[in-house]
């Protein structure tokens, strides 16, 4: 089969990359297409593998595509101002609102059959579960979900096959509730003002000939235009046309458009002024800084409209339920996940963004049955459950890539505010991810509960500053762990440990709204982490040598942990964990500051507990001891204490009970030369733990 290159489709904008699927589907789907089409992505251009040329594919979409029935009956008041039974039939202008509903309703041909009737039983739909007024779905509160979640249901029982798959991919219909798909605004195919319907439908009135006749004086929006007297009547069959300025040499010539909306071929009179890709699209929206003067006016291509949004059927959404039967089930769309701000510098702490979306790129021909299957599935799983926040995303692409043939993913975010308002989202590329194995992000499944507990609280109105920022860096450690190769992570993984070091502080530090949401203290981590993340530097193994820290107190034991925060310790012969303790007492002596002063204090609290309880000598003792450089190297100041110190809580979550004891000799670095002073000498004879046989020198 011929290869097409569709220039005009690409992974980003989002527009362009819901336009090449829009592509694919209506060729494989139509009567008049080839079943057999096939396409992929080569680089940054859209395959086609079909029975069309350039020319024959330009041909069946001016001629013989018939759009897909999108209605939005669910968001403004468009379908509620529509007449009926005597829809307007020519319009001096490009009609919009409920003008352009009637202009589909006022076709005859058999190009628009199916969006005919589908509005007829759109209406019929409304009246049954009498949503009849605006009022009735407008606004947030409990009755008007549940009106709009029954309308969805009426629609969904009575429209063709090809518009409840447009409803699948716009909103999924929970108990008593509606979700949207973030992938088609806010609104579920509206965000803000923009109702996505409308646009589509106008975009059709401009594109294509079968409302040749309705055009007495059309005008695109914002520029009046023409069409000749000759060109009015019904039997115009022409399939070039052009709507004329007035004043002025521009028209917009739909063939031309759908040239440069295939190919990317450049040409005049492919853009309708004021016709705005409102979020797949941030380029063509208008504003500042999007042209060589001040502010340039929103303007695109009808065609991309038609064909983005002909691509978005194939997001369907569906109900999914967690393996516990008793909780309600959730609605998920294909690939998209709770926004994480982590990838690029383009988002900052606190800014305004509820989802992202990872749309599969692939580099061997797929039919659309198989692209299909892929979206329909959407499954990232991560741990073996499916992901939920971008971050997870990242953690799955490191566990085990993705099957089915997906190369990289094109990373979207979706943020409000940045263009058009507040309440406006703009689709935002956050970068190329291509998947590759990393088995040490196997690690993190160890602290995944609390991972999640985590992160789900960040998102709070109530989140103090510092758990959010704390839990941002720890995301963005993640992320970077999941995109490095195997042999280039180990300081990647060390990151990550201090940000966990640096997330369990933080809550520490807001223990009481810490206690309120739930968040239990981080514990129980393996000895592989003692391995898989020492990078070789003093400060790992200065943290390792204080964290696995404990002390036998007859009965009771004290570890060096139980100075940072309010915990207590619980350990059997097997394993140790960590749980928040109810009353905490005066062991609790970190403070924010140097790290030498903290650990002054930590030693004189020590010294306090070991005269009370009466033990003879020095009874602390690690696992892990540190070596003599290292600890020359703290004393004359050329270790990162801020490193070591979030290193100290990070080591600190492992579960040391399973920690073997190794012997000074086998921790010592070979042909270690340099060691502390006398002066440590002499101080370390009394802060030395002693073999049984030997009298301890008194403190």
């Amino acid at each position: 089969m011929p290869a097409l290159n569709l220039t005009g489709c690409a992974p980003i904008p989002l527009a362009h990359y819901l336009k090449a699927l829009g592509i694919l589907r209506l060729v494989a789907e139509s009567a008049h297409g080839d079943p057999a089409a096939t396409a992929c992505w080569h680089g940054d251009t859209f395959v086609l593998h079909s029975r069309f040329d350039r020319a024959e594919l330009t041909d069946f979409f001016l001629n013989d595509y018939k759009p897909t029935p999108l209605v939005v009956p669910w968001s403004g008041g468009d379908f509620f101002a529509v007449n009926r039974e005597n829809p307007t039939k020519h319009f001096q202008k490009t009609p919009t609102s409920s003008k352009v509903i009637e202009a589909i309703l006022s076709t005859e041909g058999s190009r628009f059959a199916e969006y005919r009737a589908v509005l007829r039983k759109t209406f019929a739909a409304m009246d049954r579960v009498d949503v009849t007024e605006k009022k009735h779905i407008e606004g947030s509160g409990g009755p008007q979900r549940h009106m709009k979640a029954e309308l969805l249901k009426s629609l969904r029982n009575c429209l063709s096959d090809e518009a409840v798959a447009w409803i699948d991919a716009a909103a999924v219909v929970e108990p008593d509730a509606v979700s949207f798909n973030s992938l088609l605004g806010g609104g579920g195919g509206s965000d803000g003002n923009s109702h996505f319907s409308d646009n589509y439908m106008q975009s059709l009135w401009m594109a294509l000939p079968d409302f040749n006749f309705q055009r007495l004086n059309a005008v695109a929006p914002s520029v009046g235009t023409e069409v000749s007297t000759t060109k009015r009547a019904k039997k115009n069959k022409s399939k070039h046309w052009q709507i004329k300025a007035l004043g002025g040499g521009v028209c917009f010539d739909s063939r031309a458009a759908v040239l440069e909306s295939l190919f990317g071929i450049q040409g005049t009179g492919t853009k309708i002024p004021d016709l705005s890709p409102v979020l797949f699209d941030n380029t063509r929206v208008g504003g500042p800084n999007q042209t060589t003067g001040f502010e340039a006016k929103a303007g695109s291509n009808p065609w991309d409209f038609i064909l983005m949004l002909e691509g978005s059927v194939l997001f369907a959404g569906a109900i999914g339920r967690k393996l516990d039967s008793l909780r309600e089930p959730l609605a998920r769309f294909p690939f998209l996940f709770q926004s994480s701000p982590v990838g690029l510098g383009s988002t900052y702490l606190g800014e305004s963004s509820g989802r992202e979306l990872w749309l599969p790129l692939w580099s061997q021909s797929a039919t659309l049955t198989e692209i299909h299957s892929l979206l329909a599935e959407g499954r990232v799983e991560k741990h073996g459950r499916m992901a939920k926040r971008g971050t997870d995303a990242f953690i799955a692409a490191a566990q085990l890539g993705f099957d089915r043939g997906v190369t990289s993913f094109q990373r979207v975010g979706f943020f409000k505010g940045r263009i058009g308002g507040d309440n406006y989202f703009t689709a935002v590329d956050q970068g190329r991810i291509n998947p590759r194995r990393n088995p040490k992000v196997d690690l993190l499944k160890e602290a995944d509960a609390w991972l999640s507990r985590l992160m789900s609280s960040t998102t709070g109105d109530k989140c103090p500053t510092s758990v959010r920022r704390a839990g941002t860096i720890l995301e963005r450690r993640i992320a970077d762990l999941s995109q490095r190769p195997q042999s280039d992570s180990r300081g990647t993984l060390l990151a990550v440990l201090a940000a966990l070091g640096a997330a369990e502080r933080a809550l520490a530090r807001s223990f009481k709204w810490t206690k309120e949401n739930f968040l239990p203290p981080l514990s129980g981590l393996s000895p592989r982490w003692l391995d898989d993340a020492d990078d070789g530097s003093p400060e790992f193994r200065l943290a390792a040598a204080l964290a696995g820290t404990r002390a036998f107190l007859g009965k009771e034991s004290i570890w060096l942990r139980q100075h940072l925060e309010p915990i207590e310790i619980v350990a059997t012969k097997d394993r140790s964990w960590a749980k928040w303790s109810d009353q905490p007492g005066n062991d609790i002596v970190w403070q924010e500051g140097p790290l030498t002063a903290t650990l002054h204090a930590i030693l004189a609290r020590r010294l306090v507990r070991f005269q009370q309880a009466g033990v003879p000598g020095w009874p602390d003792w690690s696992p892990r001891p540190a070596a003599l450089a290292d600890i020359a190297a703290f004393i004359e100041g050329r270790v990162n204490e801020d490193l070591l110190a979030d290193l100290l809580w990070g080591l600190s979550c492992i579960d040391w009970q399973k920690i073997p004891t190794l012997s000074v000799g086998e921790h010592q670095r070979a042909n270690e030369t340099e060691a502390p002073s006398a002066l440590y000498a002499l101080l370390k004879l009394c802060h030395h733990r002693l073999p049984k046989d030997e009298d301890p020198i008194p403190l």
